[in-house]
């Protein structure tokens, strides 16, 4: 079994250590992440064929949204 951590693991870790040591931090980005958004949370979980079918449709959307109006 290989002792290497992925990078997703890593960036986990160290999210968690900061919450740990910063609890305050973490209530202030809790109240903000609604007007500020996250896209680490959004595509984070997807890898990257989510993510790029999301880019995708983002596109498609815009290019959607320009014709109509």
């Amino acid at each position: 079994m290989s002792l290497k951590e992925t990078p997703e693991e890593k960036r986990e870790r160290l999210r968690q250590s900061e919450l740990k040591n910063n609890p305050s931090g973490s209530i202030h980005d809790a109240l903000n992440r609604g007007s500020s958004g996250n896209l680490t949370d959004l595509t984070g979980g997807m890898g990257w064929k989510g993510t790029g079918i999301l880019i995708l449709v983002l596109i498609f959307g815009f290019i959607l949204y320009n014709l109509i109006f």
